[in-house]
Order: C-alpha cells, then sequence, then structure tokens
C-alpha cells in the first residue's frame, strides 16, 4: 500500500496535526496525515470557540504565517467578539463562537484540497528507528510506512483513561479509543514521560433551558474577523450566548458526590490545567464563594446541542444531573453526554528544541498536548512550527524558530523548552514581556513576510500586509507633520473636557492625548480629506491610532527587545559540558546540562540558573 516513502509523517488530525500537514504539504513536502478517524478530523474536544486572551493573539499569527485556523475560524464563526476593550491594545484578544461540524467539515475540505497531502485511518502504535533517527511508523494492523520525518500530535489519545464518578475507560476522547505502543516505545528509547489531567462539561439539550432566566451576551455591533485574508466578511447575523451562575444550593448538591469524585478519591492522581478547573475544584479551592459564572454556549447555527462552559466535572453521572438541574435556567435541562475528566500521557518538554524536533530521535518532532499545553490554539500554533520545521530539515534548509519580541508562538515554545511544565500549559498575556509589540492587530507586520519566504504566506497575503503597512505609516507621518491650529481643535477637546491649546500646534501631539479618539481626530477637516482620498479602511485606521498613542511605549518595549538579542546572538557550543565550570553552582550546571540551551539569552531563563551562573558562563564563552 505505500511503496513511496515520504518526506513528513503525521501523526494525528487534531489542531496540532492538522497545522502541521497543511504546512508541511504547502511547503512542498510529501505529507501522508495518519489519525484514528478520519471522521474526527480537527475535532473541537472541548469548547466550541477559537481565540480568546492571547489565544487569539496565537490564532492572528498563525494566520499571518499562512496557517489555517484563522481562515477555518472565520468560515465557522457564529458569534465574533473582541476581549479587553476597555484596556490597552496589547490586552485585546478576538475570539469567535464556532459551529462545532462546520469547524471540523471546513478543515478537512481545506486539506483535502491541499496538494502533496494523503490520509490514511489507523493507528499508529509505533515508530521504525534506527541510528537515532526516525524513519517511519508502524500500525496497529502491522504496515510500515517509511518517512524521512514524522510529527507526532496525539492529544490526550496516548494510553488516554476516562473518568466519570467511580467508572473508568479507556478513551482518548468520547466515544473513541485510547491509543497505545508510543509511550513504551519512547520510555524505551530513554524519554521521560507523565501524565496530566483535563476534562470537560455536560453537553446539554438546548430546548429544556429557560433563557429568560438567563443574561443574554450577544457579539460585537461591528464584529471583525480573525484571517488577514479577505476569503470572507464579518459576520451579518450572530447568535448570543448566555450566562447563568451557580448558587450555594447548586454547590451542596455537588458536595454531595464528592466521595465518589475521582479528584478527591485518588482515582486521578495527575495535575490539571490550574486556569480551567473542574466545578469541584473550584467550590472546594474557593470556598468562600457562593456563586460561579456559567457560560451557556451554543454548539452551531443549527443544532440544539449546548456546551456549558465553567461546568467542567468529572463527577458521577447522577450529581452532574441532579447540581445542573438547580441552576437557574437548567430546571427541566436534558443531558446530551455527562462531563467526563480525562488522564493521558505527555513528555515534559525540555527533551525538545526549539524547532520541536527530539533531542533524543532525530527527525522526530513533537506538537500539541503531547508536549503539555492545554488549548487548540496552543496545539496549533505548535503544529504548525514543527510542520514548518519537519519540512525545512527534509529539504535540507535552515530551520525555523520566533523569539519572544517576535510572537506569542515563540513565548509559547521558549517556555515549553526552557522551562518546562508540570501542569497543562496555558498561553496568557502576561507570559510575553513584549506584549505591547506581541499585538493581535500587527501578527501581519511581524510575521507575514516570514511566511512568505517559507513560501506558506501567498503573494496576495503579502501585497496586502505591504498596503496596510504603507497607509499607516503614510497616516502617522500626516500627523505628524500636519498642524492644526486651535479654531479647529478646540471645540473638539472642549466636548472630551481636554485642555484648550492656545496656539497652532502638531496633530500627533494632541492626538496621542489618551482621551482623544480616531473619530475625534476626523473631525478635522484636513484629516477626513486625507482619511477619504487615501481610501483608508478600518485596520488602517485602528493601526494608525495605536502607533500614535503608543508610540513611547512601543519604542521602549524594542529597545528592551534589543537589548535581549545581544544575549541571544551569543551562542553556546553543542554538547557543552557544564560540569566543568566550578564556579558555577551544582544546580545550575544540573539544570544546564540537561536542558543544553542554544545561547546565553534562553540559559538566563532556566528556574534555577542565576545572573551569577550566567556571568560565569560569559566569562568562559570570552565575553
Amino acid at each position: 500500500m505505500f511503496n513511496e516513502v515520504y518526506d513528513v509523517i503525521v501523526v494525528g488530525a487534531g489542531h496540532a496535526g492538522s497545522e502541521a500537514a497543511a504546512a508541511a504539504a504547502n511547503m512542498g513536502s510529501k505529507t501522508l496525515l495518519i489519525t484514528m478517524n478520519l471522521q474526527n478530523i480537527a475535532q473541537m474536544s472541548c469548547n466550541p470557540a477559537m481565540g480568546g486572551i492571547a489565544k487569539g493573539q496565537i490564532v492572528r499569527e498563525i494566520d499571518a504565517l499562512g496557517g489555517y485556523s484563522g481562515i477555518v475560524s472565520d468560515t465557522s464563526a457564529i458569534q465574533f467578539k473582541m476581549l479587553n476593550k476597555s484596556k490597552g491594545p496589547a490586552m485585546w484578544s478576538p475570539r469567535v463562537q464556532s459551529d462545532r461540524m462546520r469547524f471540523a467539515e471546513d478543515w478537512r475540505l481545506l486539506l483535502e484540497g491541499t496538494p502533496n497531502l494523503d490520509f490514511y485511518q489507523e493507528m499508529v502504535s509505533g515508530l521504525i528507528i534506527e541510528r537515532d533517527k526516525v524513519v517511519g511508523v508502524k500500525t496497529s494492523l502491522g504496515i510500515e510506512v517509511k518517512a524521512k520525518s514524522v510529527v507526532l500530535t496525539n492529544g490526550t489519545f496516548l494510553n488516554g483513561l476516562i473518568h466519570i464518578g467511580d467508572k473508568n475507560f479507556g478513551g482518548g476522547r468520547a466515544g473513541e479509543r485510547a491509543a497505545t505502543g508510543i509511550t513504551e516505545e519512547l520510555r524505551e528509547l530513554g524519554f521521560e514521560s507523565g501524565r496530566m489531567k483535563t476534562g470537560t462539561p455536560p453537553r446539554v439539550d438546548g430546548r429544556s433551558l429557560d433563557y429568560s432566566k438567563m443574561t443574554e451576551q450577544p457579539g460585537d455591533a461591528r464584529p471583525e474577523k480573525f484571517s488577514y485574508l479577505d476569503i470572507t466578511s464579518p459576520l451579518k447575523n450572530q447568535r448570543s450566548c448566555h450566562m447563568t451562575y451557580t448558587s450555594t444550593e447548586v454547590h451542596d448538591l455537588l458536595r454531595e458526590g464528592f466521595d465518589r469524585s475521582p479528584m478527591f478519591n485518588g482515582r486521578i492522581k495527575s495535575v490539571g490545567p490550574r486556569y480551567c478547573p473542574s466545578i469541584e475544584d473550584k467550590i472546594n479551592r474557593f470556598a468562600d464563594k457562593d456563586r460561579h459564572q456559567l457560560f451557556v454556549e451554543p454548539e452551531g447555527w443549527n443544532t440544539v446541542e449546548v456546551y456549558v462552559n465553567g461546568f467542567s466535572t468529572s463527577l458521577p453521572e447522577d450529581v452532574q444531573f441532579k447540581a445542573l438541574r438547580s441552576v437557574a435556567g437548567f430546571e427541566n435541562v436534558k443531558f446530551f453526554r455527562p462531563g467526563y475528566a480525562i488522564e493521558y500521557d505527555y513528555f515534559p518538554p525540555t527533551q525538545l528544541k526549539h524547532t520541536l524536533e527530539t533531542k533524543l530521535v532525530d527527525g522526530l518532532y513533537f506538537a500539541g498536548q503531547i508536549n503539555g499545553t492545554t488549548g487548540y490554539e496552543e496545539a496549533a500554533s505548535q503544529g504548525l512550527m514543527a510542520g514548518i520545521n519537519a519540512s525545512l530539515k527534509v529539504q535540507e534548509k535552515e530551520a525555523f524558530t520566533l523569539q519572544r519580541d517576535e510572537a506569542y508562538i515563540g513565548v509559547l515554545i521558549d517556555d515549553l523548552i526552557t522551562k518546562g511544565t508540570e501542569e497543562p500549559y496555558r498561553m496568557f498575556t502576561s507570559r510575553a514581556e513584549y506584549r505591547t509589540l506581541l499585538r493581535q492587530d500587527n501578527a501581519d507586520f511581524r510575521l507575514t513576510p516570514k511566511g512568505y519566504k517559507l513560501g506558506l504566506a501567498s503573494v496576495t497575503r503579502l501585497r496586502r500586509m505591504e498596503e496596510k503597512q504603507s497607509k499607516s505609516e503614510a497616516f502617522v507621518q500626516f500627523f505628524k507633520d500636519t498642524s492644526v491650529t486651535p479654531e479647529e481643535i478646540n471645540p473638539i477637546l472642549e466636548t472630551k473636557n481636554s485642555a484648550l491649546v492656545k496656539q497652532q500646534d502638531k496633530m500627533f501631539k494632541l492626538f496621542a492625548r489618551p482621551n482623544v479618539t480616531m473619530d475625534d481626530m476626523r473631525k478635522v477637516e484636513s484629516v477626513e480629506q486625507f482619511v477619504q482620498s487615501n481610501d483608508l479602511d478600518a485596520e488602517v485606521l485602528e493601526q494608525s491610532e495605536i502607533q500614535v498613542k503608543y508610540s513611547g511605549y512601543i519604542e521602549k518595549e524594542k529597545n528592551n527587545a534589543d537589548k535581549l538579542t545581544r544575549l541571544e546572538n551569543v551562542k553556546i557550543p553543542a554538547d557543552f559540558d557544564y560540569s566543568k565550570l566550578k564556579s558555577m553552582s551544582l544546580e545550575a550546571r544540573g539544570k544546564l546540562n540537561k536542558i543544553q540551551p542554544v545561547t546565553v539569552s534562553q540559559a538566563s531563563r532556566i528556574s534555577g540558573v542565576s545572573p551569577a551562573d550566567i556571568s560565569v558562563l560569559l566569562v568562559y564563552l570570552g565575553r
């Protein structure tokens, strides 16, 4: 069946696997995507949404590089929201509510329309390794498929174990079997592994809910979209979500089942996501809170299935049902399926290079939850980077990595490789020290030229970015060069309770005032004339306003990033033996020998390595 040798084999077709396969194939590599069920490509296993705080920035970055997640998020969206709009633009985060079935369908159709990509449905049970290099995979039917590189994106399927109350059974997702064989083989090769846990809420019948008892959560009045391409238009119609709350009565009912909870009776020993805890974990950890928010999210345009966001649980199904029926609006709720927890194997990501290639086996890449992350967006970005680098390696080209000041994707991978993780890793804006530079609005400026150079971003995408950048820079320069008289600007400043001017002044200085908006400035005749004559759209106007108002902060972060780059340029020789640096602390020597950082900057971010240790290293390197 498989006589040819593939350039890249991708194992698993979740968000990581789908992006990895698309990237490798679009870069010209002959690619095979193997999954246990072709009907479940890019399934939204948990909530039907893409984006959110920091996650929305990642989706924009994937799109800017030429990945598919942003496009599919737009084509399957049923609601759009820009979160944190009341804060500064570094915090603005796009999010869409998705049609779960359409999302998976659109992903599959995009993949099937991608040249160089083959598909096969079966479980991969092992790898073919020759002289510490991967040369293919073995399936459960005993079929061997040869490849020059392999990307593992196994999600929660590696020895997956599902828990509902005192019942547990093998599975990688509800209704799907677990994957076996790979973990054991990797351990024999010398890899360290661990166990993690995640969970999901019950799905319910929307026809059984009373929405009049809940608070409606509509989408934005002027919705935007994820992709920088013009493939789709912003939503004209949207479906609302709703919000309700638990209560002390609900908490008491849930506590009745704690003795049968696998979280509290010792059956689950692994660590779950800190920032997305189960409902039983919430009421246990935050006992002083008498209620918690629940977001009632539709699963699509036409289905009646509803996702109960905030009610993730592994309690017995009868306890889940009884407690949920005490929530306002859920008095007559009917279950489609109960919530459950799942334990699965992962491999501490300090065993990887920044390319996501493993240090132990040449040509083998890990992406997604196998690396200890949680979230569709985190997985998709890793898949994209692993697919890119697997393809580049086969083509004998230079590897592609992103620095912490270039992308949230760079922050994510650097955190994983350098610090590791002992709990499911989730991205937040607070993890990025250069978040003013890494905004969702400028992901195309930062990454589209890189995507184009890789062969992923189209020339159309590049030209569109260049036009937007050119127009934005020209508009900002217009504000710097053009003065405005007191007669023109004072009536506007007066309405904003802002100090009036007594003489002519540059527009840039006045526009930089925090309470003066683009809409205010467009009341000045020369500004509106510039907008109209140059055909400036909403994207350009937003970009220009941010560049004016936050120019000082942006410049400061650029200077800080330049300092970081200096240490990034100080390379450490491969297989450097830190044990000979006797002036360095024992802990630092142990950590550095294990992780083998590539640069001094990376070494400085490793937990347990002090500034004094870095000084010793720099002296030894002659710096």
